[in-house]
């Protein structure tokens, strides 16, 4: 499987003000999607296409260190996505990304498929 992952991070909780900084990041509502452009599963019109996973969450960030802040404005989603990914810690994200893995594994290949009888 050729399974690529994608982090969604633009929604944000924020404090108005604190230690006089503006706007300042302190809730992250994430969502991560993989996606398998080498298997494909049929969607609701019949048509094939690739076969995807999502998960959703929320992560508070640290704001006790306020030294390397980045304004509002400034932010990007690369940043942000740092932000989360450190806060969860690498085994969080690898466990994250492997039961991606193992939905898009069930789609491709399930191991109950539930049918009508009549």
């Amino acid at each position: 499987m050729a399974i690529s992952y994608a982090w969604n991070v633009s929604t944000v909780d924020t404090y108005p003000t604190k230690d006089s900084k503006s706007d300042v990041v302190h809730n992250v509502h994430w969502k991560l999607t993989a996606t398998d452009d080498s298997n494909t599963v049929k969607d609701m019109d019949n048509n094939d296409i690739p076969a995807t996973s999502q998960i959703y969450g929320s992560q508070s960030v640290d704001t006790s260190d306020l030294s390397s802040f980045i304004a509002f404005a400034d932010l990007t989603a690369s940043d942000v996505q740092g932000w989360v990914e450190a806060a969860l810690g690498a085994d969080e994200v690898t466990q994250l990304k492997a039961s991606l893995d193992a939905e898009i594994a069930e789609k491709v290949t399930p191991t109950s498929v539930t049918k009508t009888i009549g």
